[in-house]
């Protein structure tokens, strides 16, 4: 098994497997941080201060020998101007997901990476248009269990994938983790990407 290049401050399976992806090795961290927006704080900010809280907090836990960069990365959905994140329960899901009936909404993510004083991060807006969705449609998308921790109630990659119509920007920032900008990121801390693919 390959050492860790990176410590991931983050308990995402998608962000795990898209920074597999790249090839790039890495041990998670279980990270404790409080998700609830500033009052009028914008969706930009908010994604930014999370990730880089995150990503500070895997610093200050770690306490490794190593001493190897830690990355933290936030996600949210965006929806005329409100920000939509995980649904408390099945009536906030479909309440979202009503909102995002046939309109265009933002994802927007935030990537940051910490090592000692050195502290970088990048920001990225994806915006997705969703056809009309019927009433039927969303509570079956409900029953499948998908939307359940899911910022803005769905899941890109998954099931919802349908309900797409137009796209514009980095598909990987709506999975959870812009991948063009997560590699520049990387390079800057010297973290090699490639090194773990298996082909």
């Amino acid at each position: 098994m390959n050492s860790p290049a990176i410590y991931l401050a983050s308990a995402s399976p998608r962000r795990r497997e898209l920074l597999a992806q790249i090839g790039v090795t890495f041990e998670t961290l279980q990270v404790e941080v409080d998700e609830v927006p500033n009052p009028a704080e914008a969706a930009r900010d908010y994604v930014a201060r999370l990730a880089m809280a995150k990503a500070q907090a895997g610093w200050c836990q770690s306490a490794l020998a190593l001493k190897l960069p830690v990355m933290g990365a936030d996600t949210t959905v965006v929806c005329e101007g409100r920000i939509l994140g995980k649904p408390l329960d099945q009536a906030d899901a479909l309440a979202m997901l009503r909102d995002l009936s046939g309109q265009t909404h933002q994802v927007w993510s935030a990537v940051a990476i910490v090592q000692g004083e050195r502290q970088l991060g990048s920001t990225v807006c994806t915006q997705v248009r969703f056809r009309e969705l019927t009433e039927k449609e969303c509570t079956a998308y409900w029953e499948t269990g998908e939307p359940i921790d899911k910022a803005g109630a769905y899941a890109i990659q998954g099931y919802a994938s349908v309900f797409v119509a137009h796209i514009e920007g980095s598909y990987s920032n709506v999975v959870g983790l812009p991948l063009m900008e997560t590699a520049q990121l990387l390079t800057q801390f010297n973290v090699p990407i490639w090194k773990g693919r298996v082909v």
